[in-house]
C-alpha cells in the first residue's frame, strides 16, 4: 500500500538458526525486508526503514523471523499479517510493525527455544496467535477477508496449515481466537482478487479452490 516491496527471508538454517541470522539486524535472513525498487541502483533504502540511518541492514523491516510463509496487508486497515513457520513445536501468525522483533530463536511462538531453557526474556512481540504441532506442522499465511459473499467472515484472518490441512479464521480486531472454517489437504499458499474473494492453493491436488458458504 505504500508501494514499496516488501521481502521474507528465512534464517538460512539449519535447525535452531546456529549462525543468529534471525536476530542479527546487520545480516538480512530472517527478516522481513522493505525496499524501494522505483529509486536507486539497484533499489534504494527507504528513510523510514528502522535501520536506514545506521545499526543494521537498511533493508530490514522487521526480525526475528525463522520462515515466513505468506504475508498479505489488510486492504481495509493497512495491516501487515505475516505467518511464521516453527521449528519443532510451535507455528505462528504475526501482525508486523517497523523495527518489531518477533523472538526467533531464543523463541518459538511465546516458548523458550530451545525446549527446556530456562529464560528467554527479550524485547520480543508475541504472536497474536500460535498452535502446536498437535493441530499441524507447517503455517500457510492468508489474508484478512474483505469481501462480500461470506459476510460472517468479514474483518477476519484466514489461514491454513500445510500438514494438517486445516483452515481457520481469527478476528482481525481481536480476540484472537481462532475457529477453523474448512477443511483442505497440503495448503500452500491463499489469493485474493480485486472482489476481496479468496482462494486457496492445494499442492496435493494440484487445484485452487474458492473459498464459499456451505450449502
Amino acid at each position: 500500500p505504500d508501494g514499496l516491496l516488501y521481502l521474507g527471508l528465512g534464517d538460512g538454517g539449519s535447525a535452531g538458526d546456529p549462525s543468529g541470522n534471525a536476530q542479527n539486524p546487520a545480516r538480512l535472513l530472517g527478516k522481513l525486508l522493505r525496499i524501494d525498487v522505483d529509486s536507486g541502483t539497484p533499489y534504494a533504502i527507504p528513510p523510514s526503514n528502522p535501520f536506514a540511518s545506521g545499526g543494521g541492514r537498511g533493508e530490514v523491516y522487521a526480525f526475528g523471523l525463522r520462515n515466513p510463509w505468506r504475508f498479505s496487508f489488510d486492504r481495509a486497515t493497512g495491516a501487515l499479517w505475516l505467518a511464521d513457520v516453527g521449528q519443532n513445536t510451535w507455528e505462528e501468525v504475526d501482525i508486523i510493525v517497523s523495527g518489531g522483533n518477533y523472538g526467533w530463536s531464543p523463541r518459538e511462538g511465546t516458548h523458550c527455544y530451545p525446549p527446556g531453557t530456562s529464560s528467554c526474556a527479550g524485547p520480543y512481540l508475541d504472536p497474536v496467535v500460535e498452535y502446536s504441532h498437535a493441530e499441524g506442522a507447517s503455517i500457510t499465511g492468508g489474508y484478512v477477508y474483505r469481501g462480500a459473499a461470506l459476510p460472517r467472515l468479514v474483518g477476519h484472518y484466514v489461514y491454513g496449515d500445510f500438514g494438517s490441512g486445516h483452515i481457520w479464521a481469527v478476528p482481525a480486531a481481536g480476540p484472537y481466537t481462532p475457529v477453523q472454517i474448512a477443511q483442505g489437504n497440503a495448503i500452500s499458499s491463499f489469493g485474493e482478487d480485486a472482489a476481496g474473494e479468496l482462494y486457496v492453493a492445494d499442492l496435493a491436488t494440484g487445484q485452487v479452490s474458492k473459498l464459499v458458504a456451505a450449502p
